[in-house]
Parts: structure tokens; C-alpha cells; sequence
């Protein structure tokens, strides 16, 4: 796809669990010690992280957004959602274990806009926050929403790393009372904003995407797909594209310009 940032190198080894705790109920923070993935990851990217050892289960590795890196540490921070049984086995991996790393996968934001706007969702705030980390001390603005104020530790994660926080939450109790599709119009007109990059639930990307097509506004959506491989043999991960094709989110996206991909 064109316009997006292009796949480097591709690190598969084993990375040092450093630290791997609660920050949420439910939600995980990881960071790995993975030199040669930090120093290549861009944001927008994810690995594929598997257990160690031959009698791992699940077998299969799963896709995690990279929320941030530091090539001078080495360090990859990863933020995860409990769901199923590959998440549950990450949750109990302890300081001084092994992962197995493939990565950084994928294309990734540009992110050359002079004022960004990000607007994600639930954990689709992950990769908004290595955007935002690389962004700044660049202009951006955030619009992060929740189902409820619970949700939404993302605030402190984000503060020290973007001009303004616009928070919304489903039930009103945090926040705007709405979603970010609701308050985004009030968001817009008053930015300037020469660039939004979004992550989260596809109704919420449409209606992202709708927006700033409407308006003008360069949009990068990045889609979030079960996949197997992470680099696009399997097909377990193929969207539709507006000019009637297909394309593979793992290989093609998971950044994507808002116009090239059909959100239907």
C-alpha cells in the first residue's frame, strides 16, 4: 500500500521477560528485553510472541501491538488484554523468562503530520501510545475512549506525551458521555488538525474514517485481525479493499490509509 511506512528487518529470538505486571484489572503490561526488535520497531507495528520450550501451549504465537521502544535499553512494552488461553499463559511469565519473538511486523504510521490527531479505543489505545511517545515533543492531541472510567488508565499513560487528553467513556462516568465518534466533530474543528491516526473497534474506525474523508483530513486506520503468521502466508487475516481487491493485514497493513480499505 502506498504511503505507509515500509517493513525493515525482522528479529526472530528469544527476549528477557523484565517486567510483566497488572495495570488494570484484566490488562498487562510486559516489557521485554529485545534489542534488535527495539531498534527496528516503528509505530503502527506489532511481533508475534509465543511461549518457549517444546511443549508450549498454545502452540501457535499471537499478535501483539508494540506500545512502545527504546533502542537505547532494548526495551519493547507490550499492553495486553486477558481473553483466552495464549493471553492467560503471557500473564503468569515472570521476570528472567523467555518469549519467543518475531517482529517488528507489519507497516506502521507516518507519522510526519505537523498537528496529529490520535483517537483510539479500549486496548486499541496500545500502539497510539508508541505514536504518541514518537511524536513528541511534536503537536498531538488524544481522544481515548472507554466503556467506563475503570477503563480508562490510559490517561496517565498518555499525559506526559501529548499536548491534550479528550476522554470519553460509554456509561458518562469519566469524561465526555459518548463514544469518540460522537465527540469527534468538536475535537476536529477547533485542532487544525493536518493528520489523525486511529486503532480500536471497527465501528469506531468507520466513523473515524467517514469523518475526516469527509473533511479532508489524512487518516491512517490501523485494523485489528486474528492472524496465524504474521507475514501473510496463512490469509487468516485478509480485509477487503475499496478497489475491490484484498489485502493482508499483517503484511499489507496493519496501517492502512483510511480510503484504501472497505470498514463495512
Amino acid at each position: 500500500m502506498e504511503g505507509m511506512i515500509g517493513v525493515g528487518k525482522k528479529v526472530f529470538q528469544l527476549a528477557k521477560v523484565e517486567d510483566n505486571r497488572a495495570v488494570n484489572p484484566g490488562v498487562f503490561q510486559l516489557i521485554l528485553h529485545s534489542p534488535d526488535v527495539a531498534a527496528e520497531a516503528l509505530p503502527g507495528q506489532f511481533v508475534m510472541l509465543g511461549l518457549s520450550g517444546l511443549n508450549r501451549d498454545p502452540l501457535l504465537k499471537r499478535p501483539y501491538s508494540i506500545a512502545g521502544a527504546e533502542k537505547g535499553t532494548g526495551k519493547v512494552r507490550i499492553i495486553y488484554r486477558v481473553v483466552g488461553r495464549g493471553t492467560e499463559g503471557l500473564s503468569h511469565k515472570q521476570p528472567g523468562e523467555m518469549l519467543e519473538i518475531i517482529g517488528p511486523l507489519g507497516h506502521g504510521f507516518d507519522i510526519a503530520g505537523k498537528k496529529t490527531l490520535l483517537v483510539g479505543g479500549g486496548m486499541g489505545l496500545a500502539p497510539l501510545l508508541f505514536a504518541a511517545q514518537t511524536i513528541c515533543p511534536g503537536s498531538l492531541e488524544v481522544l481515548a475512549g472507554g466503556r467506563s472510567k475503570n477503563e480508562m488508565f490510559w490517561q496517565d499513560l498518555f499525559q506526559s506525551s501529548c499536548n491534550k487528553i479528550h476522554i470519553t467513556t460509554d456509561d458518562g462516568t469519566f469524561g465526555a458521555c459518548g463514544t469518540c465518534v460522537d465527540i469527534l466533530p468538536q475535537i476536529a474543528r477547533g485542532g487544525e488538525f493536518d493528520s489523525i491516526l486511529t486503532c480500536g473497534p471497527l465501528p469506531m474506525l468507520r466513523g473515524v474514517a467517514a469523518y475526516a474523508i469527509e473533511h479532508n483530513i489524512p487518516c491512517q486506520v490501523s485494523l485489528e485481525q486474528h492472524m496465524a503468521c504474521g507475514f501473510g502466508a496463512c490469509l487468516t487475516c485478509t480485509c477487503a479493499t475499496k478497489n475491490g481487491g484484498n489485502a493482508q493485514v499483517c503484511k499489507h497493513g496493519p496501517v492502512f490509509k483510511a480510503g484504501e480499505v472497505d470498514l463495512c
